[in-house]
Parts: C-alpha cells; sequence; structure tokens
C-alpha cells in the first residue's frame, strides 16, 4: 500500500490562535489521501503532525510560536506531585464520589489542544480523482526514454473551502479513509493453546512471587488483592494490579487500584477503532459527537455551525492512517482509535490517538466541561502513558509517547515540559535533545537550533530529485522518468520543496500527485 498525498506548499500569514497574531502562521501543508504508519512514523520524527486528513508541518524559523515535536519517554517515566493529585482526585470521586474544585496543577487541562485553534480558513482546490483503491501501474528508473506524453483535456475538479490548519481538512476524495480495515483472519490455531493476555501472566506470576513472600513470613493469603481479568482487548477497567509494600506506587498501580465494592462511581476505558465498520465506534458515534459539539462551544466558544457532526467526523473521525495489524504488532493493530472514558455508562471524555510503530501520538482531548473537576486533561494523558506502557510489553517498539507540540513561548502549552523524562525534536538536524538541554536557549530565542553539535546535519535530507516517487495518470514513477516524460512540467521547485521537508526516505516511498 502507497502512501498518497498532495502537497499544498507553504501557507502563511495567518492567525495564530496561541500567541493572538493575526498573521504570524506559517506552517507547510498537503492532504494525505491514503499513508502508511511507517510513513507517518517517520513524517512526525520530522515535525509534522495530523489534523484529520490534513498533515502540516510548522515552518519553525518563520512562524510566531516555533512548535517543538515533543516526546516522553514511557520506560523511564516520572510521576510529578501534581500529577498524583490528579490521580488521587480521580480515585476518591470514584470511591466516594468527592467533588473537589480547583486545584494546582498544570494551567491547561486538555493536552493536545494545539490541534484545533488558530487557523483561519482559505480556499483549496484539489484536483486529485486518482482512485487510489485500484492497482497503479510501476514505471522504474531503468525505463528508457520516451517521448512526451500527449496531454488529455482533464475533467474540471470538485473544489471545496478548508483551511491549512486542524479543523477543516476540505479535499473530498472518492474513497473513505477510515474505511480501510484489517481483512478477516482464520482465526485461532485448533493445535496451539489458547492466547492468554500479557497483562493477565504478569499478575499471575506477579501474585506467585508475593504469595511465596508471604508464606515465608508467615502473613496471611494475598489473593483478595487480585482484580478482575479484562475480557475486552479495548477495555480497561479499574483494578488490576497489586501494590509492592514499601515501594512508591507506580503510575499503573494508581490507574489500576481496586476500587472498593461500594465505590460510587465506575470508570472503564474503552480504545475504539475509528471505522465505520466496527459497531462500537458506530453505536456510540452520536453520543461522542454530541460531547464534542459541548466541550467546543463551552470551552472554545465554537458556533454550533463549526462544531456540527460533519465538521467533527472531518477533523476527528477521518484519518488517512491505513489500519494495519501484522502478527508481531498490538492486539488492537495500529491505525487511528478514540479512547473514550465511560463514567457510569455514559462517555465523559474522548482521547483521539494513533498507534503507530514507535509511539502512540495523542491527536486531540475532548470532554464534558461539567467534569472539568477532574483535571480531564491531565488525567487522560496519564492514562495514554500507562497505555503506551502496557503495549510496550508486548511490543518492545512501541516505546515513546508523542503529546504533540510544545511551544516554549506559550504558557498552554510550555507545561507539557513538565511529563518526566522528554525530548523535543531539533528542527534543524531532526535529532532528539532531552528538554532540559533545550529551556536555556528557548529563554533566550523561540527559534532555536537544539541539537548541540554544531557539525550535525539532518542525515535523512533531501539529496536526489529525480527520486522523488510520484504519482501521475495513476502510473508511478520516479520524478526524472515524470520529467522525461511530460516535458512540460514546470513544478521542479514545489516537488523540491516536498522532498527537502519529508525527508529523501519518505519522498522516495510516499506518491506525490501530480495533476
Amino acid at each position: 500500500m502507497y502512501s498518497t498525498v498532495e502537497y499544498k506548499g507553504l501557507k502563511s500569514d495567518y492567525r495564530c490562535g496561541y500567541c493572538g497574531s493575526d498573521d504570524g502562521k506559517v506552517s507547510a501543508g498537503m492532504w494525505a489521501h491514503a499513508m502508511s504508519v511507517q510513513d507517518y512514523q517517520d513524517l512526525i520524527d520530522r515535525g509534522w503532525r495530523r489534523s484529520g486528513m490534513y498533515v502540516y508541518k510548522p515552518t519553525m524559523n518563520r512562524t510566531c510560536c516555533p512548535q517543538y515535536t515533543i516526546r516522553c519517554h514511557i520506560l523511564d517515566f516520572k510521576l510529578s506531585k501534581s500529577s498524583k493529585k490528579v490521580l488521587k482526585k480521580m480515585m476518591r470521586f470514584l470511591s466516594k464520589g468527592e467533588v473537589v474544585k480547583g486545584s494546582d496543577v498544570e494551567p491547561m487541562d486538555s493536552h493536545s489542544e494545539d490541534a484545533g485553534i488558530g487557523h483561519q480558513p482559505v480556499a483549496c482546490t484539489s484536483e486529485f480523482n486518482t482512485d487510489i483503491e485500484k492497482p497503479f501501474k510501476i514505471v522504474s528508473l531503468e525505463e528508457p526514454e520516451s517521448t512526451e506524453i500527449q496531454e488529455k483535456p482533464q475533467p474540471d475538479a470538485a473544489s471545496d473551502k478548508g483551511e491549512p490548519g486542524p479543523k477543516n481538512p476540505s479535499v473530498d476524495v472518492s474513497t473513505e479513509p477510515f474505511k480501510s480495515v484489517p481483512k478477516p483472519g482464520r482465526g485461532a490455531d485448533p493445535t496451539k493453546p489458547p492466547c492468554r493476555k500479557a497483562k493477565d501472566i504478569r499478575r499471575e506470576i506477579k501474585l506467585k512471587k508475593l504469595l511465596q513472600k508471604q508464606q515465608q513470613r508467615g502473613v496471611a493469603d494475598v489473593s483478595q488483592h487480585q482484580g478482575p481479568s479484562c475480557a475486552n482487548p479495548y477495555t480497561v477497567p479499574l483494578g488490576h494490579h497489586v501494590p509492592q509494600a514499601n515501594q512508591p506506587k507506580s503510575l499503573e498501580e494508581f490507574i489500576f487500584e481496586s476500587l472498593t465494592p461500594d465505590a460510587v462511581h465506575q470508570l472503564e476505558v474503552k480504545l475504539v477503532p475509528v471505522s465505520s465498520d466496527d459497531p462500537d465506534f458506530t453505536e456510540s458515534f452520536n453520543q461522542s459527537a454530541a460531547l464534542y459539539a459541548k466541550y467546543q462551544m463551552a470551552v472554545h466558544q465554537d458556533s454550533p455551525d463549526e462544531c456540527s457532526e460533519s465538521e467533527y467526523t472531518r477533523f476527528l473521525c477521518q484519518s488517512p492512517l491505513q489500519a494495519e495489524n501484522p502478527p508481531d504488532g498490538p492486539v488492537s493493530g495500529y491505525g487511528s482509535f478514540h479512547q473514550q472514558y465511560w463514567l457510569d455508562g455514559k462517555i465523559i471524555a474522548v482521547g483521539v490517538i494513533d498507534i503507530l510503530p514507535r509511539c502512540i501520538s495523542s491527536v486531540y482531548l475532548y470532554y464534558d466541561p461539567d467534569f472539568a473537576f477532574l483535571s480531564l486533561g491531565v488525567y487522560s494523558a496519564l492514562r495514554e502513558v500507562a497505555f503506551t506502557t502496557q503495549l510496550q510489553k508486548t511490543v518492545p517498539s512501541v516505546c515513546y509517547y508523542y503529546m504533540g507540540f510544545y511551544i516554549h513561548s506559550c504558557p498552554k502549552m510550555k507545561y507539557k515540559g513538565q511529563y518526566h523524562p522528554s525530548d523535543l525534536l531539533c528542527p534543524e538536524t531532526y535529532a532528539w535533545v532531552p528538554i532540559e538541554k533545550c529551556r536555556t536557549k528557548l529563554d533566550q530565542s523561540k527559534y532555536s537550533r537544539l541539537n548541540e553539535d554544531p557539525n550535525a546535519e539532518d542525515e535523512n535530507r533531501f539529496r536526489d530529485l529525480g527520486k522523488v516517487l510520484v504519482l501521475y495518470r495513476n502510473t508511478v514513477m520516479p520524478y526524472s522518468i515524470y520529467q522525461r516524460r511530460k516535458k512540460r512540467a514546470n513544478d521542479e521547485e514545489a516537488v523540491r520543496q516536498y522532498a527537502s521537508l519529508v525527508g529523501q526516505t519518505c519522498a522516495e516511498r510516499m506518491l506525490l500527485y501530480r495533476n
């Protein structure tokens, strides 16, 4: 499966939602009509980020508020005091119904709001009319030169109004991006023992060790600590971790602490694939869309038209990521998901995430403003860190949690640096640098080359324009072949700019649509 993108170039002089500048924001963007999870992983490691079908990259040395990609190391994650307060507050609410108004935690309750603010609509026209479901004809570099392609009249393509930012992806394509789901397999192998969840095995081993220690000390049986197992792989209930004696509680122990039988509330977190073929997604769609509208109008003062079901679908349900379910991957597969927070049978928050080969990437969070006292932005971020930690135990390559963008000059985005340990992406070499080494530089200048090695370069920098892969009239070919065939091609500057932004690897692997 090829990733297929349509580069839209640089967008400048539009409103910034962080500093309020009317014309300070500058970014490059492209419509991703289909994208593999590996290609998107490589793109976000070069500073790109998606919003719906639109993938954008801030022009760091020109934009008013440089946005640095930030990632957290989940294997060494350390809970801050303010995070512990949020977790304890949630536990008191669930167990006793206690409501605590006001807190001194992070200044912004939603941990990924940078995905949806500060972009003005602009006209955008797409001529992409190729059916990406059909097999492409492939032309290699070895093909001999041929005569100039005879141009044929092309039908007028439909255009739509959109914006170069997160909330309004505007290109209509013939395929629905969230219909792509893994093909059904053959089922379990009857000759092998039934599969067991890794966390159940770990819990059993942990309990055996505890039991042995307790028996050696003459202490009573500890089996009462065992929580219920999780039958649904997309559902994570509270109460399946056993705290170690005389040890500080880990994040997982805080989150999955067992509730007493007389607990006032029950919280369940469900991981739902973003797919019209998934029953959980379709059954909860109306409730999720209504919650999104309630959140946007209360928190961002959107009008009803700005948070309609169609806008909700464009922004948070359409995704270019193609679902993949390899045998060595997560049980859920890779792709785009909604992590739904069900309180007593009602959705009170939804975290939109992408599960990628090396990370879980947070896309957006919306929640019921009536439950803002629970600091759901912080709580959901901690749940996503814990979810990444669980996933890493079965898929070792998934060892980072990406929180979107860090903006040192904006308090609403600066708080992300409190999640330890974290790295920022150098905007020039695309190397990861511990945030502690970046703060002094960013205090002095909003934009900074973060890499401390003056001789370091972008190892995946653009090198060969001729090898950029393009899609022209349903035919895949290197750009050098395209130029020979279409002698009147005058798009070299745009293709060169695209390749320099995505890097040579993605430029040779993704299809750049040419009309």
